[in-house]
């Protein structure tokens, strides 16, 4: 594999690294470079965001739910073809959970991992010539980091870009780019993070501006040149994610079910088995010919109303799961539920494949990794199973309804939180994401 790669990472949450990373991508496509995009830790939204600006499907790395052997088949898949693979990081570059080095979710596992460059974007809007104090500290932090160079992002002026940037080429490490304030390239946000790539009002427009943005104000060949080879474990690429639920899995899509991860996807695929998309908005039932249905997570709190009036969706799911198996997750656990409160808390009746009811007025924020140890045979493994992922998630439980548990499950550090989810004949859910099968 020739491709090259390198990481976008930041000191902390709301540097820029989204908008950077965009810029970045929609520039070098827009030169004629054949780039692809990964995004660090659990996200649906960001991945979205590459895809439209790189012309091509954008995965998840995720250092705490995937093995080390998973990550570098999912990395070699992404970077076939291309010459350069660029990594958005989460958060902070070095946060992550508690746990041991390297399996902690962090932005700087993944850099270790593969053995590549980080560019460091910071928000110089509150500081100048102490920003050179913090890259120092992020370049020394770990020795397996190697901070290749900077992106400002803040600037307010020529003069302030000076005095922020000497220092810091002062260490060693250039200065590739500096961009300023501007609300025109800010994404708008929701409840659970930017409002999904599908939705963004003029986003061709948007990638367009980015994509000027970068070649005006960004170093892009020093940026090309700082990135490094990638360094993979020797292995057979075969690594499978999660074992597909059927043959031909009925996969509700829309703006209200948009969140499953595409290395789930594309491991259902390569073991062949076919998905069926359909759309409850709509009021399309789950394809009768299909061996299972999945209801991913999304907005089904924004569409409650057009959901519950979907007659053939509901209908035909309800007869759907009297002879094959259903899941839904977050989201789709929600509509598999009795009833869904919505944040004006006006109730609305569900599917009622389960008897638990949900509630977005009770707002109360679930976020963090989950392993779930599931307690029966269910499409997402068998009695025992680990599997890991996370919730991220406002609706609260408001009934939980008498259905047998799906799962017990422990947070990031191994404590056990709680039993979780429901099951009910060949109906399952739960507010769990699905990231990948643990290892052994």
């Amino acid at each position: 594999m020739s491709a090259r790669g390198l990481i976008i990472a930041a000191p902390h949450s709301g540097a820029g690294k989204t908008t950077v990373t965009l810029a970045l991508l929609a520039a070098l496509r827009r030169r004629g470079v054949a780039v692809r995009a990964a995004k660090a830790g659990p996200d649906y939204i960001d991945p979205a965001f590459h895809a439209a600006a790189t012309g091509s499907s954008s995965i998840n790395l995720d250092s705490w739910a995937m093995s080390g052997k998973l990550l570098d088949t999912l990395a070699a898949r992404a970077a076939d073809g291309a010459d350069l693979l660029v990594v958005e990081g989460v958060m902070g570059l070095f946060d992550g959970a508690p746990g041991t080095s390297g399996r902690r979710g962090a932005t700087a596992d993944l850099a270790a991992h593969f053995g590549l460059p980080v560019m460091l974007v910071i928000d110089v809007a509150r500081q100048a010539q102490s920003a050179a104090a913090l890259v120092r500290g992020f370049a020394t932090h770990d020795p397996a980091v190697r901070i290749a160079g900077v992106i400002l992002n803040g600037i307010g002026s020529e003069r302030h870009r000076l005095m922020v940037a000497e220092p810091i080429t002062a260490l060693g490490i250039p200065v590739l780019g500096a961009l300023k304030q501007e609300a025109a390239l800010a994404l708008p946000e929701r409840h659970l993070g930017l409002v999904q790539a599908s939705e963004h009002p003029g986003l061709t427009s948007l990638i367009d501006s980015l994509a000027a943005t970068a070649e005006e104000h960004f170093d892009l060949d020093g940026i090309i040149a700082s990135a490094g080879p990638f360094r993979f474990a020797a292995g057979d690429g075969k690594a499978v994610p999660l074992a597909p639920p059927s043959q031909r899995i009925a996969l509700a899509s829309d703006r209200a079910f948009s969140f499953v991860y595409p290395h789930l996807l594309d491991g259902w695929r390569r073991a062949g088995a076919e998905i069926l998309t359909f759309s409850p908005l709509a009021d399309e039932p789950a394809p009768d010919h299909a061996d299972s249905c999945w209801l991913p997570g999304g907005y089904p709190e924004l569409h409650a109303e057009t959901l519950a009036a979907a007659r053939r969706f509901c209908g035909g799911l309800r007869r759907f799961a009297e002879t094959r198996p259903v899941h839904g997750e977050c989201g789709g656990y929600m509509v598999l539920g009795e009833s869904l409160e919505d944040a004006s808390g006006r109730g609305h009746a569900m599917t009622g494949l389960l008897g638990h009811s949900t509630s977005f007025a009770k707002r109360k924020l679930h976020i963090g990794y989950r392993s779930a140890r599931l307690l029966s045979n269910s499409v997402i493994g068998s009695a025992g199973a680990i599997v890991r992922g996370h919730e991220f998630h406002y609706a609260s439980l408001t009934s939980a309804g008498g259905d047998q548990p799906l799962a017990e499950i422990a947070d990031s550090g191994g404590g056990i939180i709680e039993k979780t989810g429901g099951r009910r004949g060949r109906v399952t859910g739960a507010f769990f994401h699905a990231i990948a099968a643990a290892e052994g």
